[in-house]
């Protein structure tokens, strides 16, 4: 039996990744530095590896911003308007590839950023690639390549990976009409060919091809398509040992498809889909392995190591050793890098943390298990050891006595239909919320939270390391605050934000104030490029012991006679961007999590505030990936929000935000939320996504983002204009808000000041275009 992980987390354990790009970003260190510092990574994590027993270490799962960026730009799949960057010099490469992730505006060019979206069911985004009719691929970057011989320069012979060409073609878009993606495969095909001889030559006998769309609904064109593109590479590649790499979702439908490829081993997740490995045991041919993802790559509970072993050994059962791998479900890049690295705190108690398992941890796992399984000598002796310190930590989890809260449980219980509804529908509360709210047509407003500045978070490390004190740390943030209020004044924005400068992630902030919560110092995950999250552990039932956000949204309401908007995350978010309890249904932890949002949007409404935004940009994120599925996640999913929401007064205004996400297939869904006010990621997309919403005739009130804020590049007024204009094309007038995409703490306050400037300008050019001077007064 062999070990193998799909891939590491590349960002490292300090964040290296991150700060590196930012420091190169900013011009602080050169590119030979920038490339140093992936080297060092990529070694430290190949011996991490090797020295935990791996057998079969992947190379190539290293990226500076995005996989999927990576293999556009191997395959030369680089949209016309990144042109003038091909021709540049020694940088052309780094410019051209970070261009493509985040725009590019100097040396008289202004390129828009690749639109970016999740990574199916997770809080990753990729960089979505961009088809044309004409598209054609070659050879342009071996980085697959270079990696793996510089992996075996280091005496490790890897397991190079690539994602596989038709999940490539499938993650795309197809950017004009009279094709579609699939018609390139023949042109594609050819120069992934080219990539794998490279591999071959230089000495690669394994290669893992990712095709995380088997776990999807295929059409049958998909499935012809995958049966033909994998007999072809079988047969240009007789001696390659192909490792087929599923995720996030069990076969189903397509299980028979995926034993009938010729390749050397499947891989499946187990944690998902734990049901169809006895469909698997049946069927798998005699010449296919099958590797076990039986390791979760996407929480950090430690394993099960009686209920795992039980597994392995009934595939050894059918299968023989020989044809069986243990693997984690899918790559580690979702899950923290090192639990050694973690502190014993309040936060992080020693019981909480004899619980879990991160990266570095999870390889132990799994060559513990191999060894379990395999009983030699030596290593029998610490297995049995380790075997029964799991034993006696999964024992100590489950009899814990922090998990469980009898009047929670009683209060979730009694949760009925009527605590989800509003007392009006949306047509007589809007007649009430602009009577009361006297907002101007196009109102601009932003999403929430503004630049958070060195200065601010050397205030928050202060403030940790007990360097200043709480009252000092708050009179800053409190001085922070007016600022922020008066200059969103001065720019004349209608609805204002008090800039959340008391927050270190919109998730982790709500979290630390809420029952049932564990956090780390350094759990860091990476959400896209240099972006990282620190999801906080729901490890119990979850309560709000005290107002969370009433004092910073009234002490920023009592400095303007402007509406301040309340700030707050929402139930679905807060459960998806957390490592969550595993021991009862996600909706049950969502319901508890609804309550307590529902009590602090009261607590907001009696303080005064008139408009509550409760953010929800992971609700299309937690779709299942089936498609048979998605009613009965919608249901809890929406039901947890409304639940939230609904306890106010009709002439209180509900806002909520969604990004990075395609609205087409559950738009009946985001209506039901009944939010009267939502606003969605719209730049990147060149307001596509505002289609669905008119052609469903959407009725409530929509802020279509006009600025891309996950880019430096700051957008011209004439932009946003028009952006807007094609808006108008879809959307009435009246139901139209002027915003950015998102939040602006990562942006820095000079490029943050010009596009808001450009904002509120744009509004107000579409103010006069659309109204008459005594019409603009009396709307």
């Amino acid at each position: 039996m062999q070990t193998h992980i799909l891939g590491y987390p590349r960002i490292g354990s300090h964040r290296e990744l991150k700060k590196a790009c930012e420091q190169y970003w900013s011009g602080k260190i050169s590119l030979d530095e920038l490339h140093q510092t992936g080297a060092e990574l990529r070694k430290n994590n190949w011996l991490i590896q090797q020295e935990a027993g791996i057998d079969l270490i992947p190379s190539n799962d290293f990226s500076f911003y995005d996989q999927v960026l990576d293999m556009s730009l191997t395959l030369k799949a680089i949209p016309a308007r990144y042109a003038p960057l091909l021709g540049k010099s020694d940088n052309s490469i780094p410019d051209l590839y970070f261009a493509m992730a985040r725009g590019y505006q100097r040396d008289g060019l202004d390129l828009t950023a690749m639109e970016m979206t999740k990574w199916f069911d997770t809080n990753y985004h990729y960089i979505v690639p961009e088809f044309t009719k004409d598209q054609k691929f070659e050879l342009f970057s071996t980085k697959a390549v270079d990696e793996f011989l510089e992996a075996k320069d280091a005496g490790i012979l890897t397991k190079p990976v690539l994602l596989g060409p038709v999940s490539y073609l499938l993650l795309g878009k197809e950017k004009e009409t009279g094709f579609h993606r699939l018609d390139l495969i023949d042109r594609l095909l050819p120069v992934y060919f080219k990539l794998l001889e490279k591999l071959q030559e230089n000495g690669a006998v394994w290669v893992q091809l990712d095709e995380p769309f088997l776990t999807l609904d295929l059409s049958h064109r998909e499935k012809e398509v995958y049966h033909r593109v994998y007999h072809e590479l079988r047969e240009a590649f007789p001696a390659l040992k192909f490792l087929l790499a599923t995720y996030f979702e069990g076969l189903g439908g397509n299980l028979d498809l995926a034993i009938s490829l010729p390749v050397c081993a499947l891989h499946i997740d187990l944690v998902r889909a734990p049901g169809q490995l006895n469909q698997i045991l049946k069927k798998a041919p005699e010449n296919l392995s099958i590797s076990l993802g039986l390791v979760d790559g996407r929480n950090i509970w430690k394993n099960d190591y009686e209920a795992t072993l039980k597994e392995i050994n009934r595939a050894i059962k059918t299968l023989g050793s020989a044809r069986v791998l243990l693997a984690p479900s899918c790559s580690l890049l979702h899950v923290p890098c090192d639990l050694d690295l973690e502190p014993e705190t309040n936060a992080l108690t020693p019981e909480i943390k004899n619980w879990l398992a991160f990266a570095k941890q999870k390889l132990d796992e799994i060559t513990t298990l191999k060894n379990l399984v395999e009983s030699k000598d030596e290593e029998a002796v610490s297995g049995m050891r380790k075997l029964q310190a799991n034993i006696d930590s999964i024992k100590s989890r489950r009899e814990s006595k922090r998990i469980h809260k009898t009047q929670v449980k009683q209060r979730t219980a009694a949760i009925s239909i009527q605590d989800a509804l509003r007392n009006e529908a949306f047509s007589i509360r809007r007649t009430k919320q602009h009577k009361a709210l006297k907002l101007p047509l196009f109102p601009t407003t932003t999403i929430g939270s503004f630049p958070q500045t060195k200065e601010v978070r050397s205030w928050r490390a202060q403030f940790k390391k007990d360097n200043l004190t709480a009252a000092d740390y708050e009179n800053l943030l409190l001085e922070e605050t007016e600022h922020c209020i008066r200059w969103q004044e001065e720019i004349d924005l209608d609805v204002l934000v008090h800039g959340e400068f008391e927050r270190n992630d919109m998730v982790e902030y709500f979290g630390e104030q809420l029952d049932g919560f564990a956090f780390t110092r350094l759990g860091w995950v990476q959400s896209y490029g240099s972006r990282c999250v620190k999801p906080p552990i729901i490890y119990g039932d979850v309560e709000r012991p005290n107002p969370m956000t009433v004092k910073w949204s009234t002490y920023a309401q009592g400095l303007t006679s402007r509406i301040v908007k309340g700030m707050l995350t929402g139930p679905v978010t807060i459960l998806q961007w957390s490592f969550v309890r595993n021991d009862q249904p996600r909706s049950e932890t969502c319901n508890q999590i609804a309550l307590a949002i529902r009590d602090e949007v009261l607590d907001l409404e009696k303080a005064g505030i008139r408009i509550i935004q409760i953010d929800e940009p992971a609700l299309r994120e937690g779709l299942p990936l089936r498609k048979a599925e998605w009613d009965a996640y919608l249901k809890w999913a929406v039901n947890a929000f409304c639940l939230s929401a609904a306890g106010v007064r009709e002439e209180t205004q509900i806002h909520t935000h969604m990004c990075y996400s395609e609205f087409n297939d559950i738009i009946e869904h985001i209506a039901a939320m009944d939010a009267d006010v939502i606003t969605i990621e719209c730049s990147r997309s060149q307001m596509e996504l505002l289609d669905a919403f008119a052609e469903f005739n959407y009725p409530n009130e929509i802020g279509p983002g006009v600025y891309d804020i996950h880019a430096p590049r700051v957008p011209a007024k004439e932009e946003m204009l028009a952006l807007m204009e094609k808006a108008r094309q879809v959307i009435p007038d009246k139901q139209l808000w002027v915003n950015p995409d998102c939040g602006l703490k990562t942006r820095g306050w000079e490029e943050t000041r010009k596009a808001l400037k450009a904002m509120v300008e744009a509004a107000k050019t579409l103010r006069e275009k659309s109204l008459k001077p005594e019409e603009q007064e009396a709307f």
